[in-house]
């Protein structure tokens, strides 16, 4: 059964317009199909199953303008801005104030006690680093829901973290993993499937497997890397997809943005991309694992100069924070510097053959 237009819509329209709907709409009837409805992810805290045409003010060929523009969700219209809407679908500041307003009492998102979101955060997800060690400062494994930034100097271990977490998300929760897939935004070309094979195998997985279940991309700019950030979304609602790798941030960033005259274009860029990751984060119960480069302080005679780049955007971002150095045969050193509700506090990893390990 295909639904009538909405009167806002029909107003809106040319005559021409709105007569070529018209008759699509008879035709659809004619033949008996159903109109696409567009359902609510299974995303923490979403209460009903709605389509576009159940938002206020929205009716087929607003519907047809939010689809073509990447909305696919009821929570995505929640989520985003009046803004944005106004550019994508072509409305007015009211309407896509109306149809924000709208979505977000479909899905219950308002004020809540505390006692719920707690209730609510039952259901975040740890993944293993392969260290138990790591995994207790970090309070059971990276969670799901959040950023988690590793950054320190070149072979600190930063990219064999992300590889061994394309890994441990395969295997069940009752062994430290989600049960599900991975993705691998890879803006230095540090990717190897054989080093995969070597961790699947140390961890008892069929390596050929582990390897269907990671899809890789290669980001050549900052722009490719958000389309990709952006692309990777999809694989998450439909794939299975649990954990997104991101190695590393800002190393496009801070190839084509160099100096201080482009260091405000720089960082609103970067809050723009970190921005939408955690609203895949977070809609989609994920992780968001991302490495950082770090640069010496020249001003800082004292203590270690090492500190991470992306200033005060990247360090807002990120929910968890955690400064990597090498240690002495082979050793890894991991320190929690930032976390929402964790002490800092240091633990002591290996990198081998088999992966990350104590």
């Amino acid at each position: 059964m295909s639904r009538k237009k909405s009167e806002t819509d029909v107003e809106e329209l040319p005559q021409g317009i709105e007569i070529k709907l018209q008759e699509e709409t008879e035709t659809q009837e004619t033949a008996g199909s159903e109109p696409v409805e567009q359902t609510v992810s299974e995303a923490p805290g979403l209460k009903t199953n709605a389509s576009f045409e159940d938002l206020a003010g929205v009716g087929p060929a607003t519907a047809e303008k939010l689809r073509a523009s990447g909305y696919n969700t009821i929570e995505s219209i929640a989520t985003a801005s009046i803004g944005e809407l106004v550019e994508a679908v072509e409305v007015s500041d009211n309407k896509a104030k109306e149809m924000i307003i709208s979505a977000k009492e479909l899905l219950n998102m308002s004020f809540e006690t505390a006692d719920r979101l707690l209730e609510k955060r039952k259901c975040v997800g740890h993944i293993s680093t392969g260290s138990k060690k790591l995994d207790v400062l970090l309070g059971g494994g990276l969670e799901t829901q959040s950023i988690v930034e590793f950054f320190g100097e070149f072979g600190s271990g930063k990219t064999q973290v992300g590889l061994q977490l394309c890994v441990n998300v395969q295997v069940p929760v009752e062994k430290g993993g989600l049960g599900g897939k991975a993705v691998f935004i890879d803006t230095e070309n540090t990717f190897r499937p054989q080093r995969i094979q070597q961790m699947a195998e140390a961890v008892g997985l069929d390596p050929a497997e582990v390897l269907k279940n990671i899809f890789v991309a290669r980001a050549y700019n900052s722009d490719d890397q958000m389309l990709m950030a952006e692309k990777a979304e999809d694989l998450i609602k439909n794939d299975g997809v649990k954990v997104l790798v991101i190695d590393s941030m800002m190393a496009l960033f801070r190839s084509e943005y160099g100096g201080r005259g482009q260091l405000a274009e720089r960082q609103q860029k970067l809050n723009r991309h970190l921005s939408a990751l955690h609203k895949i984060a977070d809609l989609n119960n994920i992780l968001i694992y991302i490495t950082n480069q770090v640069q010496s302080d020249p001003a800082m005679f004292f203590g270690d100069p090492t500190k991470p780049i992306g200033g005060h955007i990247l360090g807002h971002q990120s929910t968890f924070r955690v400064y990597l150095r090498k240690s002495k045969g082979g050793k890894r050193i991991g320190r929690l510097v930032d976390s929402p509700y964790l002490p800092e506090g240091e633990a002591v990893f290996m990198v081998s053959e088999k992966g990350v390990t104590d």
